[in-house]
């Protein structure tokens, strides 16, 4: 039976992809050209709203409106009835960022998110509009629809819907680039200020401060279908002098797979981490993502790393060289308590 339900009719179509950022290892420096912003560790979200309909749309594209009731009730609560909004879906605890508590919401039970919707309720920080009165902002420079957004924000008078800050100083982005990296910012973007909207491109420049730390080897996996090593389980030591799974690196050059793979073998004894060991499978992770061979804690790799959240680096690491020079028990956390 189809249904007579009007479709909301949003001032942008809901595939309307989010502008993108490539990578960059400065942040560019041309004088008057550009607005730097914080790099929000959450989740990327464009938000649209036509009377009381509501919608809320991942980077992927993916609905985000049943994992996240309170953004949504607070965006159709708002006086403004049309607009199309850009920004990043957050959750503080202990008053930082926590990326833990957002993948919390990513859960099949209501009764769940409702629960934790009220315990550790979500914000939106906005850094663009695309929309505004059901009028497509898009084709306008970012200064402009800049100014449309800072009077947006200014009309709402809400604390869980906030303008992310900006400035046009390289020093001060500089200074916001050295303070990422943990928690609540990844990193620093920086907009051409006289580009419009380019949905689906990456036409922004992302900056992230790369750091490295000298980690155990505790453990591997083998690849997919292979008996050849797949990734490095990389540990730390804690204050009580156990053995932490802190992150891993799958950067093996392929020419040396096969070598180092014995070499991998001949050193397999449990329990490779004597702490927190890694996890098993889970609803997103394969069964094989649970298994690993452990390690006698004998080898330590330098690795670079973007991003610690909770004692773990939150990406894969980029694996840089062997520290035969290394005791493995200098390997603490000392090493990233302060990054």
């Amino acid at each position: 039976m189809k249904s007579n339900a009007v479709k909301p009719c949003f001032a942008l179509p809901l595939d309307t992809a989010p502008m993108e950022a490539k990578t960059a290892d400065a942040l560019p420096s041309d004088t008057g050209q550009w607005q730097y912003e914080p790099k929000w560790d959450g989740f990327r979200c464009l938000a649209f709203k036509a009377g009381d309909d509501v919608d809320l749309r991942a980077k992927s594209g993916k609905p985000l409106g049943r994992y996240f009731p309170e953004i949504v009730t607070m965006l159709r609560d708002l006086q403004a009835r049309e607009f199309v909004v850009d920004g990043e879906i957050v959750i503080d605890v202990d008053g930082l960022v926590s990326f833990d508590a957002l993948q919390m919401r990513l859960h099949p039970a209501e009764s769940r998110i409702r629960k934790l919707s009220v315990e550790t309720p979500a914000r939106l920080i906005l850094f663009d509009m695309l929309a505004s009165s059901g009028s497509s902002l898009m084709h306008q420079p970012l200064s402009a629809r800049r100014r449309a957004l800072q009077a947006f924000i200014k009309s709402v008078d809400r604390t869980d819907l906030e303008l992310s800050p900006c400035t046009q100083n390289l020093a001060t982005a500089t200074k916001w680039l050295a303070e990422s990296g943990r928690e609540s910012t990844d990193g620093v973007v920086a907009k051409r200020l006289d580009d419009e909207y380019r949905p689906g491109e990456r036409a922004m420049v992302k900056v992230k401060r790369l750091r490295t730390a000298d980690c155990v080897v505790g453990g591997f996996r083998y690849l997919a279908k292979s008996r050849e090593v797949g990734s490095l389980l990389l540990g730390l030591y804690n204050t009580s002098g156990e053995l932490d799974h802190v992150g891993f690196t799958s950067s093996i050059p392929p020419e040396g797979r096969a070598k180092l793979t014995q070499e991998l073998e001949a050193l397999r004894s449990p329990p490779g981490f004597t702490g927190k060991a890694p996890g098993g499978p889970s609803r997103w992770s394969t069964e094989r993502s649970g298994q690993w061979e452990p390690l006698r804690p004998e080898l330590v790799a330098e690795v670079r790393f973007d991003h610690v959240t909770g004692d773990r680096f939150r990406h894969g690491t980029k694996f840089l060289r062997w520290r035969p020079d290394k005791d493995p028990k200098q390997c603490t956390f000392e090493q990233i308590s302060n990054v």
